[in-house]
C-alpha cells in the first residue's frame, strides 16, 4: 500500500488526512457526518461543497473512515456508497467512532475507551477488538457527559431561571432570550445535538462559577455512573478519553478518575494522531 485516506468523523466535524509514501501529508476539515441524523443525499452534498479542490480525484489505495453512527452494518454500507462517489479509492473500510478511538488511543494494548464530544460512548478494547460496550441511546435518551448533554442542562438552567444574573446575561449575549425560537430550532431544524453542544462554550468561559462547576461535574459524573462504573474492566485497565468535552474539561475527568480510584491512561482532543501512526505502518 502506497497511500491511504484516514477520517475521524464526529457529529460536529470530520478530520481528514491523506497519507502518501514519500510525500507530505495533506489534512483538511469538513462538517460532521452521522448517518443516523442525515441522509446519503445530504452527506454527499456536503462532501461536494466542502472537499478541497483536487481531493476527489486524488487516487488512494484505501479510505479508512471511523465515525459517529457508523457501527451498524447498514450505515457502513450507506457511507461506503456515498464515499465511492466522492473519492478515487480502491478500497473503503468504515467503522464506528469507538473503534477509531480505541485504535488511536490504545494501539495494540487493552484499555477502557471513552468518547466525550458532541455525543458520548464507551467500550472495553482488548488490544485487537472491542469486546464490551454500553448500548448507545443517542442524543435524545443518552449521551451522558457529552456536549449535547451539557447543552440540555445549560438550557434548563436558563429557561427555569436557575442561572444568576451574570450567567443569564452571558447566555443571552450568545444565544438570545427568545425561548420559543430556541425550542423551535431544537425541534424543527436539523442537528439539534450540534445546536445544544454549541452552548458549551458558556461553561468553558465561566469556569470557577459554582453553578458552572456543578453542571460540568454532575454531567460528566453521570457518564461515569451510567457507563464506566458498569464495566468490571474499568478497575483492571487504564481509562482513555477523547473528544472536545473530555479535553476542555480534562481537569474534571481527571478528578473523577481519582475519586473512583480508576487509573487514567490519557486524555486527548482527537484520536487522529494515533490512527495515523497505526496506519502508517502499512505504507
Amino acid at each position: 500500500m502506497n497511500s491511504c485516506i484516514i477520517a475521524d468523523g464526529g457529529s460536529t466535524k470530520t478530520e481528514w488526512w491523506v497519507l502518501r509514501k514519500g510525500k507530505k501529508p495533506l489534512s483538511f476539515l469538513t462538517a460532521g457526518i452521522n448517518p443516523y441524523l442525515e441522509s446519503a443525499e445530504n452527506i454527499g452534498e456536503m462532501l461536494s461543497t466542502q472537499l478541497p479542490e483536487g481531493v476527489p480525484a486524488l487516487a488512494a489505495d484505501v479510505l479508512y473512515y471511523y465515525g459517529s453512527g457508523a457501527a451498524a452494518k447498514e450505515k457502513q454500507a450507506l457511507l461506503r456508497k456515498v464515499f465511492r462517489k466522492h473519492f478515487s479509492v480502491e478500497k473503503i473500510e468504515v467503522a464506528g467512532d469507538l473503534t477509531g478511538a480505541a485504535i488511536g488511543l490504545c494501539g495494540d494494548q487493552p484499555g477502557m475507551v471513552s468518547i466525550l464530544g458532541t455525543g458520548s460512548a464507551s467500550c472495553f478494547y482488548n488490544g485487537k477488538k472491542i469486546t464490551a460496550r454500553q448500548p448507545s441511546l443517542g442524543y435524545i435518551a443518552g449521551d451522558e457527559g457529552s456536549g449535547n448533554y451539557l447543552g440540555k442542562r445549560i438550557l434548563q438552567y436558563y429557561a427555569y431561571n436557575t442561572f444568576d444574573g451574570e450567567l443569564r446575561a452571558g447566555f443571552e449575549m450568545r444565544f438570545g432570550n427568545d425561548i420559543t425560537a430556541i425550542v423551535n430550532r431544537l425541534y424543527h431544524e436539523p442537528y439539534p445535538n450540534r445546536y445544544l453542544a454549541s452552548f458549551v462554550p458558556l461553561l468553558a468561559d465561566n469556569r470557577g462559577h459554582y453553578m458552572v462547576e456543578n453542571i460540568i461535574e454532575d454531567c460528566i459524573n453521570d457518564f461515569f455512573h451510567h457507563n464506566l462504573l458498569k464495566y468490571r474492566q474499568s478497575w483492571r485497565n487504564s481509562l482513555y478519553f477523547t473528544g472536545s468535552v473530555a479535553w476542555v474539561f480534562r481537569d474534571v475527568v481527571t478528578s473523577l478518575c481519582r475519586q473512583y480510584e480508576l487509573e487514567l491512561g490519557g486524555i486527548s482532543q482527537s484520536p487522529i494522531k494515533g490512527l495515523i501512526t497505526f496506519h502508517k505502518k502499512n505504507l
